[in-house]
């Protein structure tokens, strides 16, 4: 016994498939710049807050010595360049990194510290972060982060 179906219940044509296709495409031209833009933030939220541990490890470097000098490795005075007392790049966890971590500058007193966006990295026009012995905050030399 041969049974026919009818012309609708034969499945899926070509016609309909493409329309399919260009509407998941439409889709995902408009979200991908969005989910970038989102990583973007989080990667900068989490050199920030790497940022604000090393000023942690900087106040408590500073308790047990009574100086900012020396938490660095480089300068004459180990004032400045990588923090020797902390990890040098962001985020702290996980294999990729998309910040350095620096001492620019202490003293007995101050500090500031940065976080640099690591070249050709997708954080490469993010703009410095930097944090100072007062809580200041900039970003791109503009204040925030």
């Amino acid at each position: 016994m041969n049974v026919r179906r009818p012309r609708s219940a034969r499945g899926v044509t070509l016609i309909e498939l493409m329309v399919v296709v260009a509407a998941v495409a439409i889709l995902a031209t408009l979200a991908y710049p969005a989910y970038e833009e989102q990583m973007r933030k989080s990667r900068r939220t989490d050199a920030a807050g790497a940022l604000t541990s090393l000023a942690n490890a900087m106040e408590r470097f500073q308790i047990a010595n009574g100086t900012y000098v020396g938490a660095g490795t480089s300068g004459g005075d180990r004032s400045t360049g990588a923090p020797s007392i902390f990890p040098t790049q962001a985020p702290l966890d996980g294999e990729r990194k998309y910040y350095d971590l620096r001492i620019l500058s202490a003293s007995r007193t101050e500090y500031v510290l940065a976080a640099i966006p690591l070249s050709g990295g997708p954080q490469a026009t993010d703009g410095e972060l930097r944090l100072d012995s007062t809580g200041q905050r900039t970003r791109g030399g503009q204040a925030g982060w």
